[in-house]
């Protein structure tokens, strides 16, 4: 088992009641399983306790204190940013300096020490409006987008791939030398070609599972640290 983090050890060691849900007469059983599981979910209720948009907050929290990449005067692209939860931790940890620009097709509540853009990333001009919002290429782009799920492993799991791969090909276009990018995956991780062809701009690529993502999830996340700019 991989070692806990701070914030997972703090949100482990938290006491809850544990709360049934009975049966109503026209409820699915699978809508009280879920609701079963957010109630007595410990991320939930510290997200909400500490004013966080989503449990997914702490994905990042975890995946900065193992990798170390948030921090003041950052220049951070949250791409699927909505409802924010990532945004909010990326623009706490800047303290007030930096740039942050956070993209979605959905909309996003206002943040603030954050831009957020509804708009698309695919479109050819994203790129270049993003790079004037940051005032220069970007140290950080990540992304904790996933596709719709249909419930078939194999399609879901090439669907997000293609998302990753859309996030990864606009990482390369607008980060700075030294740059992280970091994006959730399914399944066994990123595909063998993308993870190779990662490996050429960049130092070091692995995988990692937050604590706070769910036991029985399939997701993990890619960090590419150390972007060595577009190869001549």
């Amino acid at each position: 088992m991989a070692k806990l983090t701070q914030s997972a050890k703090k949100v482990r060691g938290r006491k809850m009641l544990t709360v049934r849900v009975k049966t109503a007469k026209y409820n699915k059983v699978s809508s009280n399983r879920w609701l079963e599981r957010q109630l007595n979910d410990p991320y939930v209720a510290e997200a909400k306790q500490a004013g966080y948009r989503s449990r997914a907050a702490f994905k990042l929290i975890q995946l900065d204190e193992k990798y170390h990449f948030l921090g003041k005067g950052k220049r951070i692209v949250d791409l699927g940013c909505a409802p924010g939860g990532w945004t909010q931790i990326a623009a706490e940890r800047n303290k007030g300096s930096g740039e942050i620009v956070g993209m979605d097709l959905l909309p996003t509540e206002p943040i603030k020490g954050a831009i957020l853009l509804q708009y698309d990333f695919t479109k050819d001009d994203a790129a270049e409006k993003i790079k004037e919002l940051l005032h220069g290429p970007a140290d950080i782009v990540m992304s904790d987008m996933a596709a719709n799920t249909t419930g078939v492993q194999n399609i879901d799991h090439l669907r997000t791939i293609g998302l990753v791969e859309a996030a990864y090909e606009f990482a390369k276009e607008i980060l700075a030398e030294g740059g992280i990018f970091i994006a959730k995956v399914f399944q066994g991780g990123t595909e063998n070609e993308l993870l190779a062809d990662m490996k050429k701009y960049f130092t070091k690529v692995s995988h990692h599972k937050p604590d706070a993502s769910r036991q029985d999830s399939v997701e993990t996340y890619v960090v590419a640290q150390g972007f060595k700019g577009l190869l001549k």
